[in-house]
């Protein structure tokens, strides 16, 4: 505003007040208190009020200012403050991802040092601590920060983890729970859960979990796998039933698993089982008929055979192959177990026509060996068996074959519902079962009788 500008506004202003005062010559009294009062002229007063306006409307003016130009001088001190601190904590990050372990350490303690509400520091800090061997430091450290936000799902996961690695799996499952709580439908906090109860064989918690992980919805291509997933703890319920002499509830359970998925080895398996408990041997042998006829697993034929020779019926065990060789010639895991039926009932002639013949048809391997040797040993051929035994090591007196898994190649001695390397249920196939797949049977040259 220039200077003439201010005083034209001043002329006009006393020129109005001398024009107000002319027009309004009254005057108005004004009591502080009912014994004290001043007297002045309206005019007065009124400019009085304005310029008393004036002087508190520009030191609400002022204070505006400077209350702007305070909060700007705070704020950018605590800028420039979180820059250093995110440079530190970048640098201490960086430190820790290039293997500098010592350094990184030191770098991201001075992030909590200068910013101790900072839950990165504290999760960084945990993972050098970690690397350093440091556990019961590492746990610390992560309390700490879900101190300061116990809603941190990057905390819980951490804690959850760190727990795991030390082998702590119930405070893993505590950790995992407050996830839920917070977080219901999370479905790696739900996986987490399952695969710790399913570690620990506690198949009613796994089988909890698994439920609600399947409602909380997963992507069609993985629906059919948890769902297959779900079948088997479910079958891990059943056994424990079994364990625990509920025969009837595990035979319902077991069947109903059967239902849905009729190529459940393992299930079919303990269903025989659970009737041979029962007392009910035929149908346990229908069950385990039944199911090599559909699936062609081995193990039922050793449950068949196990079955029939201690009921000390082998007659109706050598009906059901001579039935189920005219029905499929072509399986030579058929014939090899007839075979082994045959030595174990002093069958020599008819077992060495059967070994002979699965020896013409399928490559190599050491089980057959061992019933050519006992087939020799049984004949008195003493050499011809020990040069069979040193090919195959191993016999034993019920000529156990040994079993492997399909998935994983883990192999055992017993047939296993579970292979307990990978996990997989029903798994387990007899260890040549894939080298005599699909081929063709190949008729042995006769062998005379007693020769």
């Amino acid at each position: 505003m220039t200077l003439m500008s201010f005083l034209l506004i001043v002329i006009v202003f006393l020129a109005f007040f001398v024009f107000f005062s002319g027009i309004n010559p009254q005057e108005m009294t004004i009591f502080f208190t009912p014994e004290q009062s001043v007297t002045y002229p309206v005019t007065v007063i009124v400019l009085g009020c304005v310029i008393v306006g004036l002087f508190i409307g520009y030191g609400i003016h002022l204070y505006g200012n400077f209350s702007h130009v305070l909060r700007c001088w705070i704020r950018g001190r605590d800028e420039k403050r979180d820059k250093e601190i995110n440079e530190t904590y970048r640098e201490g990050v960086g430190r820790l991802l290039s293997g500098d372990i010592k350094r990184a350490h030191s770098v991201l303690q001075k992030v909590i040092d200068k910013d101790p509400n900072k839950i990165e520091g504290y999760i960084a800090m945990a993972s050098v601590l970690a690397q350093e061997g440091n556990n019961k430091e590492t746990i610390s450290m992560l309390r700490q920060a879900k101190s300061i936000d116990g809603k941190s799902l990057e905390v819980l996961f951490k804690l959850a983890d760190t727990y795991e690695k030390l082998g702590q799996d119930d405070a893993a499952c505590v950790e995992y729970d407050e996830i839920l709580e917070h977080d219901r439908g999370n479905r790696k906090a739900m996986r987490k859960q399952r695969d710790l109860h399913m570690k620990h064989e506690r198949w009613d918690n796994a089988l909890e979990f698994q439920a609600r992980l399947l409602k909380a919805g997963i992507s069609s291509n993985r629906i059919q796998e948890e769902k297959q997933l779900m079948l088997s703890i479910r079958y891990e319920i059943a056994k424990q039933s079994l364990a625990a002499a509920n025969t009837e509830q595990a035979i319902v359970a077991l069947k109903q698993i059967i239902k849905e998925d009729g190529t459940f080895t393992a299930a079919i398996v303990t269903l025989g089982d659970a009737y041979v408990q029962n007392g009910n041997d035929v149908d346990a042998a229908k069950v385990w008929q039944d199911g090599y006829q559909k699936l062609e697993r081995s193990v039922f034929l050793s449950r068949l055979e196990n079955l029939y020779i201690e009921n000390e019926d082998p007659q109706s065990l050598l009906s059901f192959y001579n039935k189920a060789l005219t029905q499929n010639k072509s399986d030579l895991v058929l014939h090899f177990f007839y075979a082994k039926l045959c030595l174990r009932l002093e069958m020599v002639d008819e077992a060495m026509e059967q070994i002979y013949m699965v020896e013409n048809s399928a490559p190599d391997f050491p089980q057959l060996h061992i019933l050519l040797a006992e087939a020799h040993r049984r004949r008195d051929r003493t050499e011809e068996a020990i040069d069979e035994y040193q090919k195959a090591l191993g016999v034993d007196i019920q000529i156990n074959l040994g079993y492997v898994c399909d998935t994983c190649g883990h192999g055992a001695r017993e047939w296993n519902s579970r292979c307990p390397e990978c996990g997989t249920w029903g798994s387990f196939s007899i260890v040549f079962r894939k080298a005599v797949a699909n081929r063709t049977v190949v008729e042995p040259a006769p062998t005379p009788r007693g020769a």
